[in-house]
């Protein structure tokens, strides 16, 4: 019963996992900051602060301030979690599925005119998610302490 406690602490959880190069970590932690800096600064903001081009894309949409700036909050909450280490497994996550929404919207509603970039952010989403999928648990420990 001991062995099963210990092995599921966040530490032993990351002990479990494999080690990672150096290399490798500054690969992922460069991708994230860059992602978090795309939607933050290029895609949340805009819509937060009601860009004229994103008010003109949302209310062709049917989907008017509400969408905008719900989409906007989503994106820019994503941002914060790919940067903040706890949040780095669900927040790729979440993001990966807004993307899947925006290039499902993107050809819907646009004729596929901008389908690719939503596509091309999945790839480097779904590497973060899988590197930091052992976050995942660690999160679900914490909040399970935190309910009981």
């Amino acid at each position: 019963m001991t062995n099963l406690a210990a092995a599921s602490t966040p530490a032993a959880s990351r002990a479990a996992a494999p080690a990672r190069s150096r290399r490798a970590r500054i690969a992922l932690r460069t991708t994230a900051i860059v992602l978090a800096a795309f939607f933050g600064i290029a895609s949340g903001l805009p819509k937060l602060f009601a860009a004229p081009a994103a008010v003109e894309a949302f209310d062709s949409l049917g989907w008017g301030a509400v969408g905008m700036y719900a989409i906007g909050a989503l994106e820019l909450a994503g941002a914060i979690g790919l940067l903040v280490p706890v949040l780095s497994g669900p927040a790729p996550i979440g993001l990966g599925a807004l993307m899947v929404g925006a290039c499902v919207t993107q050809i819907v509603a646009f004729d596929g005119e901008n389908a690719a970039t939503p596509l091309i952010l999945i790839v480097p989403l779904a590497a973060l998610a899988w590197a930091h999928r052992g976050r995942n648990r660690e999160l679900a420990a914490l909040l399970l302490r935190r309910g009981a």
